[in-house]
């Protein structure tokens, strides 16, 4: 039986992700700030254990009790929308601490079992911000465009190892709880002189043409763990496929 390791499962794509593999047979470690009972239905396939990315005691800990991974899914993260101008350095540095320090540091605890069985895939998250400039999201932009990179130079180390490294790119997913983890109200990061160049925004994001659902991420992320090819990029969802096309 394989092992997946999936951090963020409290909610969104995480949660979803986990409940995918769960259904095929999978050992799930479901990981995530407060854990909490009721998210997956008893089994013995299912463990869930207390993780914070940011936290490197929390990261040695998980690790060490999870065991032997076939599969680590980076998948938590928090999102930031507004002015750049308006979004405080320190929020700015809370983002990359868990979208891009986050899961380097998660990486790096699972690769050392990895490369020793040659064997294992890391299956980092992203957006599909990193396909296409999007307005209002720089800072959260900039933490997902960095993990693209790191995990475009990582497969390169890896692939000597025998282990794959891959990248999941998520559209927009209204129903998800993007910003549920900042702790910046967005009416507080559009000052009034941007007022008249977000409100089209907002409602374009209120009444999109295509949307990605949490089912279109988990069933990417599946493709991607089970993928034995060099393919690095899965966009997930049909306005992360559309951009892709075009990118």
């Amino acid at each position: 039986m394989k092992t997946v390791l999936i951090t963020g499962c409290s909610s969104g794509y995480g949660l979803e992700t986990a409940r995918h593999f769960h259904s095929r047979g999978w050992m799930v470690i479901a990981t995530m700030r407060s854990p909490r009972e009721g998210l997956f239905p008893a089994s013995d396939r299912i463990r869930i254990l207390p993780l914070d990315v940011t936290s490197s005691e929390s990261i040695a800990a998980a690790i060490a009790a999870a065991g032997p991974l076939d599969v680590l899914v980076n998948n938590a993260g928090i999102g930031v929308v507004g002015a750049f101008e308006a979004t405080p350095m320190p929020h700015v540095r809370k983002v990359f601490e868990t979208n891009t320090f986050g899961v380097m540091a998660m990486t790096q605890a699972a690769i050392p079992q990895m490369r020793a069985r040659r064997s294992g895939v890391i299956v980092n998250v992203t957006s599909s911000v990193t396909l296409a400039p999007m307005p209002l999201a720089a800072a959260y932009t900039a933490s997902k465009q960095a993990i693209e990179g790191f995990t475009g130079s990582l497969g390169h180390e890896l692939g000597a190892f025998g282990v794959r490294v891959k990248l999941v790119e998520p559209g927009y997913a209204p129903t998800t709880r993007f910003s549920a983890n900042t702790d910046i109200a967005v009416d507080e990061l559009i000052p009034h002189d941007y007022a008249d160049f977000a409100r089209p925004i907002f409602a374009e994001f209120a009444s999109p043409a295509l949307t990605t659902s949490e089912r279109d991420v988990a069933e990417a992320v599946w493709l991607a763990a089970n993928d034995t090819s060099s393919r690095l990029h899965y966009p997930a969802g049909p306005d992360a496929v559309a951009l892709a096309q075009v990118a």
